[in-house]
């Protein structure tokens, strides 16, 4: 499964990730997470991972804006060439493996690339297009993206599995939860994507193309930060109302997250862990509604 972590600023997608990748590992997975979020630093280190590999942008050759390959998928939706990625041959400089198991990638960062580089719509291609590979297993893919909406209406979700919302307790994160649902809908149902402003013809049909073809089932939401039992019920109540995802798992407010990320520590959080599985264990009910093909994901 491709799973694709989303949320407001704050709301705590990071976190999740990491501490689903760690659910996973301790359930014998070999998750792979792929950091997306062009801005945003520190889930390696989250991780366990340390300062993480050299950047997927870098494997594919650069932003166009910096004079490379990698194009905006809202410009050229065209797909990188070799975007499928061997783990068992990718060299060793684009790979970092935790001492749980977890496989970590990173997509690129914006800090990195220097003045007048230009949007970050390449990174967001690169998770889109990423798929990955191991000829000792079938690896659940978790990808972190960015803060907001931008990366999800640049075709992202095309390529996912499921897309995971994490909810805080606030009414934007209960809004953005709700309009991931209807976008989704929206794909599931044939609407095409904007291509007014794509000139070539041919681009203009592969971007509908990529839509038709979605391989999206749907959208869940992950409660976090939760304070106590009252906020919770008000979020599923609020949720339902709004005709929001589904609520596959909750998460409490945990003092300790906050403080591993500040120091740069791995973040553990072992009192979440029942909570974790509970979660996990929601993804493989998922996951069992459409397998994937042997040896890829």
């Amino acid at each position: 499964m491709r799973l694709g972590l989303f949320g407001k600023g704050g709301a705590g997608k990071s976190t999740v990730t990491v501490l689903l990748a760690r659910g996973l590992a301790h359930m014998g997975y070999r998750p792979v997470v792929l950091d997306a979020d062009s801005t945003n630093i520190g889930i390696t280190r989250a991780l366990g991972a340390g300062d993480g590999p050299q950047t997927l942008i870098d494997h594919f050759g650069g932003l166009v804006f910096s004079g490379g390959a990698v194009t905006c998928p809202v410009d050229d939706p065209t797909p990188i060439a070799g975007a499928e990625l061997d783990l068992d041959r990718l060299p060793t400089e684009f790979l970092s493996q935790t001492p749980l198991g977890i496989r970590v990638l990173v997509g690129g960062k914006m800090g990195d690339l220097g003045p007048g580089a230009g949007c970050d719509g390449p990174i967001a291609k690169v998770a889109r297009d990423v798929r990955v590979r191991s000829d000792r297993d079938v690896p659940p893919l978790l990808v972190d993206f960015k803060a907001g909406f931008e990366d999800s209406a640049r075709g992202v979700l095309t390529s996912l599995d499921w897309a995971l919302v994490v909810v805080d307790p606030t009414t934007a994160s209960l809004h953005m939860a709700t309009h991931m649902k209807r976008m989704v809908e929206k794909i599931q149902e044939g609407v095409p994507p904007a291509t007014a402003h794509l000139l070539d013809p041919h681009l203009a049909g592969l971007a509908r193309q990529l839509f038709q073809e979605s391989r999206i089932q749907g959208v869940a939401a992950i409660l976090n930060r939760v304070p106590d039992p009252e906020t919770e019920a008000f979020l599923r109540g609020r949720l339902e109302a709004l005709g929001g995802p589904q609520v596959i798992g909750m998460l409490p407010e945990d003092r300790t997250i906050q403080t591993q990320w500040l120091r740069g520590e791995e973040v553990v959080a072992e009192g979440l862990a029942e909570k974790i599985r509970s979660i996990a264990l929601a993804l493989e009910s998922l996951g069992s509604a459409r397998a994937a093909p042997a040896g890829a994901t």
